[in-house]
């Protein structure tokens, strides 16, 4: 069976935004508060931040439950990594997500700006001056046979997608307007012409859109 190029629990504004405009250290989604676009996943119980048991049962568990399923490696870009634009300046700070990051698989980070990989737990972080197809190719032989989550943000997934290199993408659509900010479509019908697309509502009140490619 053939490795997958994944988007896995992206989320969404109804006008079709994925993060706010400013991002910073303090603010990792810009002007947006995140609670609104996340916070269906972090009520799961398969939810891979959960710290605490619990957590609800249901459509929206299953499908955090697939957001680790199968996943060899991840790809991300420098924006997902942190805020700082330009030359790193500082080494010694290694993400928002503190010394255990969630991903637990080999991460490439996309930038024009050389840094030495680093391990965090059981993170590996590698940072790739490289095409989309580049990175793919260096994502799947470290995944070893399982997919590759492609974890956004915005213009990441965008460029990946015109490339041609996404296989699947599950949307996560919350029931908020951003106004602005970084956008992933106009309207997700903008995909029909690669993508097959289904759409399922959740009693949570978010949408979930899962496309495949044709």
């Amino acid at each position: 069976m053939s490795q997958l190029l994944r988007v896995h629990c992206f989320n969404v504004s109804r006008d079709g935004f994925g993060a706010g405009e400013g991002q910073s250290l303090e603010r990792p989604f810009g002007h947006a508060a995140p609670a609104p676009l996340w916070s269906w996943a972090g009520a799961t119980a398969s939810w891979v931040n959960r710290t605490e048991p619990g957590g609800t049962r249901g459509l929206d568990d299953y499908m955090t439950r697939d957001h680790t399923r199968n996943i060899g490696a991840e790809i991300m870009g420098r924006n997902k990594f942190g805020p700082q634009r330009g030359p790193w300046e500082n080494h010694e700070w290694k993400g928002w997500w503190g010394g255990n990051p969630p991903f637990r698989t080999p991460v490439f980070v996309l930038t024009h700006h050389e840094r030495p990989s680093f391990t965090l737990a059981d993170t590996t972080f590698h940072f790739l001056n490289a095409t989309a197809a580049e990175a793919l190719a260096c994502a799947k032989q470290a995944a070893d046979g399982r997919d590759v989550r492609l974890g956004g943000g915005v213009a990441t997934i965008r460029e990946f997608v015109e490339a041609g290199l996404v296989d699947t993408m599950h949307i996560a659509v919350a029931p908020v307007d951003l106004g602005r900010g970084e956008r992933l479509w106009g309207s997700p019908t903008d995909l029909l012409d690669r993508f097959h697309l289904e759409t399922v509502p959740s009693p949570s009140g978010v949408t979930h859109l899962l496309f495949w490619r044709r």
